[in-house]
């Protein structure tokens, strides 16, 4: 709890499972719901998150599969990691803490679960901030060399299990660090006490539950935004795109034309950073925030 002072600790029951979070001290200021990404934990907001509770009743959680978050069985088309169902839980979620309208922050895998969430459940999110990422349908069909070079990681953990869990598993921390200090920034961005989260929580059951969340993103996922195109379904929100001017984003997609084509009110900009966003320039992706949210 120290990264997050004045924060208390909260877990919520849904369908059996369970969802990991910290709650913000600000109970009746407007509510906003902060999504983590890969390898990573709700930890990764830990500078973001206190500025933000100075006005905002701020909620961080584990994604399903996640630091202390439940991991659920899968299933043959990986339903239970669709961000279908992840987003889904993350609604009901909220709705514990007596939220039904919210604003949606989403950092790589968050970001992912935070679009679905807004097109499945348009009522509830007030406005949706993506960090670092292209919408997934547009990511694989758009496919070059460079990214697959870049992000290796989205066809190797979306190999058979128990194919990467295995590879993985022969020295996890290996992979962790690899994985994360790529970026230009190496391991700068990552506080200690956050990085030690990360190393805790790299388990093998997070190892398996990670695997899937990336095979659903290469399967059911697709399936479910292609059956948005084709139904003219987008995000009604207005939403808010940033993404590191040193990443993989900027040098192989043209994010904010791929946002328009699946979400009516777009607006965005590079920053200067690679990936990890929240953690490298925390100040600067707060003013973006507040001045999104007001």
């Amino acid at each position: 709890m120290s990264l997050f002072p004045g924060f208390r600790s909260q877990r919520f029951a849904i369908d059996g499972h369970e969802v990991n979070a910290v709650v913000g001290p600000r109970r009746d200021a407007p509510a906003i719901l902060l999504l983590h990404g890969y390898p990573q934990t709700h930890a990764i907001w830990h500078k973001v998150a206190p500025v933000l509770a100075e006005r905002y009743n701020v909620v961080a959680t584990d994604l399903r599969g996640y630091g202390d978050s439940s991991k659920p069985p899968t299933a043959p088309d990986h339903a239970p990691y669709s961000k279908r169902a992840m987003a889904a839980e993350q609604v009901a979620a909220m709705r514990g803490l007596g939220h039904e309208h919210f604003f949606v922050v989403g950092h790589d895998r968050g970001a992912r679960v935070a679009h679905r969430m807004a097109v499945d459940h348009p009522g509830a999110v007030r406005k949706l901030a993506v960090l670092d990422i292209a919408p997934t349908l547009a990511m694989y069909e758009n496919t070059t060399e460079a990214f697959a070079r870049a992000y290796w990681h989205w066809f190797f953990l979306i190999l058979p299990a128990p194919v990467p869990e295995k590879m993985i598993g022969a020295d996890p921390l290996f992979l962790l660090r690899a994985k994360m200090a790529a970026g230009r920034a190496g391991m700068k961005p990552f506080a200690p006490e956050a990085w030690a989260e990360y190393e805790r929580c790299f388990t093998p059951e997070m190892i398996h539950a990670s695997c899937e969340d990336y095979r659903a993103a290469a399967s059911i996922d697709l399936d479910h935004d292609r059956s948005d195109r084709e139904a003219g379904r987008k995000v009604r929100c207005p939403l808010l795109a940033l993404w590191g001017d040193h990443g993989v984003i900027q040098s192989c997609f043209r994010p904010m034309d791929e946002w328009r084509r699946v979400a009516e009110d777009v607006r965005g900009r590079a920053l200067p950073a690679g990936h990890y966003l929240p953690e490298e320039i925390p100040d600067l992706v707060v003013q973006e925030l507040e001045t999104f949210l007001a």
